[in-house]
Formats: structure tokens, C-alpha cells, sequence
């Protein structure tokens, strides 16, 4: 299979010093990208800025913002077999980048936010789409109501979700547990584990969907 995987987070530019952005270690969507090529698969990973080393046989390309990234995964969807859109994209951006550094000396900015592209609904929208479809939902509450509504929205053949709390710190970790939504109403919950071990068992999956 040809496996196009999005990782890590993005960064929103507020002024040429300061970003808006989030705590994805990208761990996640690396862990997958592994796991695909170790499996004989072919990756594209497209990465935001992360402290990893990316897999030596995949193909990566690197962006900063959501713009960059909703940009990039069209511009490699040709014979794509699944689109796993792992990445934390930023849900926002600012409307207005400073073109030099906002000084603290002239008071507290007010900065407006404007909605940023959505990566994975642009893709559900696909007419003739012939590749799975798969992305992932970070919840802190209603975890099964916000991923089957995020499932039938943006039209997806599953959600991978993750349930954010105390107790499961997924951020930054090594470690998660998941549930899968599928669009046929079935769900299957992955017992916590290495990161390593979770993308091995979701590639198998993704795998057996195609």
C-alpha cells in the first residue's frame, strides 16, 4: 500500500518571533510511518516541526503552518492508497502577522483569529476518492459523541481517538490507547501501550480495511 501520513504540529505565525501552537510531539504519526515501511509499505510523511528523526526510507516533506500542510497533502494524493492524518493541526490562525516583533512596551495585543483550512474535510469532499480515509480525534470529554460526529462530517472511514486526561497524558508521551471508529458503526478500543506497538497494531488495520 502507499500510505500518505501526516505528523506533529503546526505553527501559526503571530509576528516574526512568536507562533501559535500545540504540544504534538508528532511521536504518533512517526511511530505509523515506521511501522508502515517496516510492514513493506510505501510512506509519504508530512511533517510539521518536531524533534524526531524521520524514518530513513520514507518520503518527507516538511512544512510549518496548516496552510503548508493542507498544501502539501494535496499535492501528494496521486495512487495514494490511505491518507492517515495523524498531524495536530492548528484550528486557527491569526488573521494579521506583525511584520516586526510586537514590543511588550506597547501594551497587550489584541490579536484576531480567523478559522484555517480543514485538511481532513477537504478530503472527505473528494467525489471519486479511492484511498481510505483516516484521521484522528483528541478529545478531554465526550469522546465517542465528538469523534462519531468528526467520523460522519468530514466523512472518513475511521477515527483513531484519543481520550485527553490525567490519567492518559497522550501529549509528549510514549505511550497511548485508542479508540478506533469505523464508518460501518463498529468500534474497537486498543489497550494502552507503546507508541511503537500502537501504530503496528493501526497499520495492520488500516491494512485490513483496504
Amino acid at each position: 500500500m502507499k500510505f500518505l501520513i501526516t505528523a506533529g504540529p503546526t505553527r501559526e505565525p503571530i509576528d516574526p518571533v512568536r507562533y501559535i501552537s500545540n504540544r504534538s510531539s508528532g511521536k504518533m504519526g512517526y511511530a505509523i510511518a515506521q511501522a508502515a515501511l517496516d510492514a513493506g509499505h510505501e510512506v509519504t510523511l508530512i511533517s510539521g516541526p518536531v524533534a524526531i528523526e524521520a524514518p530513513a526510507n520514507a518520503r518527507v516533506v516538511r512544512v510549518e503552518t496548516a496552510d503548508e500542510m493542507f498544501d502539501a497533502v494535496h499535492a501528494n494524493l496521486a495512487d495514494i492508497d490511505a491518507a492517515v492524518l495523524c498531524a495536530a493541526v492548528a484550528d486557527f490562525k491569526p488573521a494579521r502577522i506583525a511584520s516586526e516583533k510586537i514590543k511588550k512596551n506597547d501594551g497587550i495585543p489584541a490579536i484576531e483569529l480567523m478559522p484555517t483550512r480543514d485538511i481532513l474535510a477537504s478530503l472527505g469532499k473528494i467525489l471519486k476518492k479511492n484511498f481510505l480515509l483516516i484521521g484522528f480525534a483528541a478529545e478531554t470529554n465526550d469522546l465517542e459523541k465528538n469523534a462519531q460526529k468528526k467520523l460522519k462530517t468530514k466523512r472518513c472511514d475511521a477515527i483513531i481517538g484519543n481520550r485527553i486526561s490525567t490519567a492518559n497524558p497522550v501529549f509528549e508521551r510514549d505511550e497511548n490507547e485508542v479508540v478506533i471508529f469505523c464508518k460501518d458503526g463498529s468500534q474497537r478500543a486498543l489497550p494502552r501501550m507503546s507508541k511503537t506497538q500502537l501504530a503496528c497494531e493501526l497499520v495492520k488495520i488500516f491494512s485490513s480495511m483496504k
